[in-house]
């Protein structure tokens, strides 16, 4: 669907105009991004329930979309090519493990320093990267191409292992080529800060992967350019085969490959 608007709710133990102004500001960029109206809102505090310092963010939007137009599961097809847009970073999803394997017990020095393993950037810097919107390059390609892409997969909680099958039929698998794609530092070096293998990492952390489609072959080449041409990083990461309904890997085990070692969180 094309998003129309969105209206955003905010409340906070204790009203700081200036945080809220920068908070209003941050959701007024990403609506411009998405190619929508803020149109409204609503904030509220909440002074001994929440602590000064605390707030909590939530809003809706709504879209529209021409019902025989709309894509999903049901159009994935035998032999869709899979393309993935690069994300920018963890995007909003498993943020609880990354700040307690990154953050807990560090300092501040720690924290802000430039890495070179994180390709100049400070472990703060990475983590608060913003989320990749995707909206305005994949509006592109439905006008553009219209009928092209099938089914499409925003990869959130959960990561591609659990958000890619929902776009699937249950005849069908996505197959899913590990180590086509690049991924921004912070990603491998959070999954090995906690530990995590292959299998885990697939489906915590988007890996980095933001949005998945699922393209009609003969479409493949131009949907890619499109997407290049709307500032996309983009990658052809597998294809539809046979299936139940599930994701699988090829090659799983390089997924960290091409990642140094060093590239970990210090241990204390």
């Amino acid at each position: 669907a094309e998003p129309l608007f969105f209206l955003d709710y905010i409340a906070v133990g204790k009203l700081k105009s200036e945080a809220v102004s920068e908070i209003v500001s941050g959701i007024a960029d990403g609506c411009e991004m998405a190619g929508c109206a803020l149109i409204g809102g609503e904030m509220a505090e909440h002074p001994g329930v929440m602590d000064p310092n605390e707030y909590d963010l939530s809003g809706f939007t709504v879209g529209i979309v021409d019902r025989p137009a709309m894509i999903g599961p049901a159009r994935v097809q035998d032999g869709d090519v899979l393309i993935g847009l690069a994300s920018s970073g963890l995007h909003s999803n498993g943020y609880s493990l990354a700040r307690k394997v990154c953050t807990e017990g560090k300092t501040l020095y720690e924290l802000t320093i430039a890495r070179d393993e994180l390709e100049g950037d400070s472990v703060l810097d990475a983590l608060l990267e913003p989320t990749r919107i995707y909206v305005k390059s994949i509006r592109s390609v439905l006008l553009q191409c219209p009928g092209a892409i099938h089914s499409l997969a925003h990869i959130t909680g959960g990561g591609i292992t659990e958000n890619l099958n929902r776009a699937l039929p249950s005849t069908l698998d996505a197959e899913i080529q590990v180590g086509s794609w690049n991924m921004v530092p912070i990603l491998p070096w959070v999954c090995r800060a906690a530990h995590l293998n292959e299998t885990e990492a697939l489906k915590t952390f988007n890996m980095g992967l933001g949005m998945i489609l699922a393209v009609a072959p003969q479409k493949a080449d131009e949907v890619a350019q499109l997407l290049a041409d709307a500032g996309e990083e983009v990658y052809i990461v597998g294809q539809v085969v046979p299936g139940v309904g599930k994701v699988v890997y090829l090659d799983e085990e390089e997924l960290f490959a091409a990642y140094s070692e060093d590239e970990e969180v210090e241990e204390d």
